[in-house]
């Protein structure tokens, strides 16, 4: 959620920051500051009315030492009407509020000044390329090809199961899957500080909110249902990604300074409706309503915001080192960005059977956007209660991961070779039919 005094001081500026990002909610922000006039107007005009209401009062009591007592019940009458304006104002106000507030929650964030102009993907600058990409000798398959050779993935029962858009990993498949997670978990723990932490894999709508994902894309979640209770539909939801319970798990608290910075990842499955998007439901891995990640969270000061966004894109980066992949850089523009985003890279692993990057990575500093709606605070050093920055990325997440993986090391005799830092956990160095 934005600041709204800062809307109030500079409205100029966050109606030419949300421009940039080219989706028109600038044009919601003369709406906001008129509903936000009318609620304080509404308060004022109640703190006046509650202030006669208290002089009136006093004077009913002067009245009656005087033994006045009809003019002590024409007063009377007075503070009864006073009263009965101050609960129609104080409703107005709550009204004017609560539909200021809910425009509020609509409005994204606004992109950091570092942050490219753009409109689309096409726009988004290459800050930096790592390795080269694989040459082969042979016409590389792609990873459909390799995970049914290999009965790495079933594909048509996992469409028995669940329908489209899903994955049924088998065999040497299901232990790759586990053995990136584990991997990847014990990377952040032992070498990058963070500390991990198993979240439920269905929360509230407010965890929703709390991290910008809702009112504006409901639409691409799943609700749960209890049983045949109807009544239950959306008091829990499936996780689109860890981020949403991690990042909620101070909600609501006023931290103190020496508890900054905070660092949490977690594994868990992630389920995305992915309403609208194109490519769900094909064959492959690329695009499915349920993957896995590993996710990192950071709770900083906001001073500290920006360098903290930078070790978190190493640390993403240090993933896809390890496995010996090939990959790039992008800093998202103004219109590729997320919602609750300031400023985000993307990392982009390089799939030989597809020709094409893949995205298996969004690292994101939200600033303060997601602390204000979650209420989550800090008491900084003068005593001041401050909102903190909040991070999140992606590291890494999976199936692309697999994808990429899968398509970089296939040999020649249709084998996979085992990346080196995975060896340990699969206990071979090669996967064959």
């Amino acid at each position: 959620m934005l600041d709204i005094k800062l809307i109030r001081e500079r409205p100029d500026f966050v109606r030419e920051r949300l421009a940039a990002r080219g989706a028109g909610d600038e044009a919601h922000i003369d709406e906001l500051l008129k509903l936000d006039e009318q609620r304080r107007k509404l308060l004022g005009e109640v703190e006046a009315l509650k202030a006669q209401r208290k002089r009136v009062s006093k004077e009913i009591g002067a009245l009656m030492g005087q033994k006045k007592i009809e003019e002590a019940e024409a007063k009377k009458k007075e503070t009864g009407d006073l009263g009965d304006r101050i609960t129609v104002l104080d409703k107005q106000a709550e009204e004017a509020e609560a539909a200021r507030n809910q425009l509020m929650l609509r409005l994204p964030n606004l992109p950091h000044e570092s942050v490219p102009v753009g409109k689309t993907a096409e726009d988004n600058p290459v800050v930096r390329v790592h390795g080269e990409k694989p040459a082969f000798d042979f016409k590389p398959k792609s990873h459909v090809e390799l995970c049914e050779s290999l009965r790495l993935v079933d594909f048509t029962r996992a469409v028995n199961l669940s329908g489209s858009g899903f994955v049924l990993y088998t065999h040497w498949g299901a232990k790759l899957e586990r053995a990136l997670i584990q991997f990847m978990l014990d990377l952040h723990t032992s070498e990058h500080g963070y500390t991990e932490v198993s979240p439920p894999f269905m929360v509230g709508p407010q965890c929703l909110e709390g991290v910008g994902q809702f009112p504006k894309f409901a639409d691409q979640y799943y609700a749960v249902r209890e049983g045949l209770d109807d009544s239950t539909l959306g008091k829990l939801y499936l996780i689109p990604t860890a981020e949403t319970p991690v990042a909620n798990i101070h909600r609501g608290e006023l931290l103190k300074e020496s508890e900054l910075p905070i660092r949490y990842c977690a594994y868990t499955p992630c389920f995305r409706g992915e309403a609208g998007a194109a490519g769900v439901g094909t064959r492959g891995m690329i695009r499915v309503h349920q993957f896995d990640k590993v996710e990192l969270v950071g709770i900083v000061k906001p001073e500290d915001g920006y360098a903290e966004h930078e070790k978190m894109v190493t640390y993403a980066e240090r993933v896809l080192q390890m496995m010996g992949l090939h990959y790039r850089v992008v800093l998202l523009c103004t219109g590729d960005m997320g919602f609750a985003a300031a400023k985000t890279y993307d990392l982009e692993v390089w799939a030989p059977g597809q020709g094409s990057y893949l995205e298996v990575s969004s690292v994101s500093n939200c600033e303060d956007f997601q602390a204000r709606r979650m209420n989550l605070r800090f008491k900084g050093g003068t005593g001041d209660n401050r909102f903190p920055h909040v991070l999140n990325g992606s590291g890494t997440a999976l199936a692309r991961l697999f994808v990429a993986l899968v398509e970089t090391y296939q040999q020649a005799d249709g084998s996979l070779v085992v990346p080196k830092a995975l060896q340990a956990y699969l206990k071979t160095e090669r996967i064959q039919a």
